[in-house]
């Protein structure tokens, strides 16, 4: 009962470290809670919980938080940039640019990374401000980012930076010329799925659409198969079997994409330099429906493959009549090594 504050205080943060080691990231915010509530002045301690809360999905509860460290300590850097991320999520872009923007002064542990700059930028594109590109130069300039273009969090270094690419550049030409050879029979099973009612076409759940409608109906994920889907699309799966490269992918997705008229998908990049990805055309309206990879801005061809790096920056427009259907095959980078492939982390 009398031990020493400094005591209390290291044995109660020893074990709130030791719990998420284990697991337990319940029983750690638990013994968050009682810190705060015995030190209620300790900053730190209020930041440690908030991340705990978002950990958990528990948004309202870190906001809260994160407001009453501001409310004390209004240059706290770590508490700006988190902030900015909680109104970030609940679409308040504009609130959330000022916070992202500050958070550099504080000089705090934690703040300058490359995920910060991305969000900036990200919050700044959208609200249709240009200084978007600056902070994505700083971001290249502190080596977050390969460029202003390429801004993968996700970075295997030395493999070829490229937008776009050709079959033969891959290596991959017999998957691209099967993909092309079958349009019509991977175009036939989707039209049967989409004529169904098992609802397997889902709605994107990328924070990337700025309006319009965008599903998708995934056959492989992380580099592994979707039994549930391949039954709706059997001749497609067996097909995509003798093609490792994409079916073994685990940082990438094999997938039916349609997009609705009056869809606009903001420009956004994909997580990870390790994969290109292929967009074989199924149905393909005359006009209106454009791709942009950093500065070249291409269109769609039913029963072609266009290829890109997504990690590259990318936009989309949906402006057609009618649907768009496409399928999108990711496939391992060709200059990742065998050991690579096997051992980097699914994503």
């Amino acid at each position: 009962p009398n031990a020493p504050t400094d005591t209390v205080k290291n044995n109660r943060r020893s074990k709130y470290n030791f719990n998420p080691e284990i697991g337990r990231l319940r029983s750690a915010l638990v013994t968050l809670e009682k810190l705060v509530q015995l030190f209620p002045d300790g900053i730190s301690l209020k930041n440690d919980l908030s991340v705990g809360y978002v950990l958990l999905g528990n948004n309202k509860s870190a906001r809260r938080v994160y407001e009453e460290v501001l409310s004390v300590a209004p240059d706290d850097g770590f508490a700006k940039v988190h902030y900015s991320f909680i109104l970030k999520s609940e679409d308040m872009i504009t609130e959330s640019i000022p916070y992202l923007k500050d958070r550099l002064e504080s000089g705090d542990p934690g703040t300058d990374e490359g995920r910060f700059d991305f969000h900036l930028g990200d919050a700044l594109q959208r609200v249709g401000d240009k200084d978007a590109y600056k902070w994505y130069e700083i971001g290249h300039q502190r080596w977050h980012f390969a460029s202003v273009w390429q801004r993968s969090l996700y970075k295997v270094v030395r493999l070829k930076a490229q937008a776009w690419w050709t079959a033969k550049e891959t290596g991959y030409t017999d998957l691209v010329k099967t993909l092309d050879r079958n349009w019509k029979m991977i175009q036939d099973e989707a039209l049967g799925e989409m004529g169904t009612e098992r609802a397997l076409f889902i709605p994107e759940d990328e924070n990337v659409i700025e309006k319009g409608e965008w599903g998708q109906f995934t056959l492989w994920q992380q580099g592994k198969k979707t039994e549930n889907s391949c039954r709706g699309a059997p001749k497609t799966c067996a097909l995509l079997e003798r093609f490792s490269e994409a079916t073994s992918c685990k940082r990438g997705q094999v997938k039916y994409s349609v997009m609705q008229p009056g869809t606009h998908i903001w420009p956004h990049t994909g997580p990870t330099i390790c994969h290109l990805r292929m967009h074989l055309g199924l149905v393909i309206p005359n006009e209106g429906c454009q791709i942009k990879c950093a500065n070249d801005t291409r269109s769609w061809e039913e029963g072609k493959v266009l290829i890109f790096n997504d990690s590259f920056e990318h936009e989309v427009w949906q402006d057609a009549d009618g649907y768009r259907l496409i399928f999108i095959v990711d496939v391992w980078h060709p200059e990742l090594t065998p050991h690579q492939r096997r051992t980097l982390s699914p994503i």
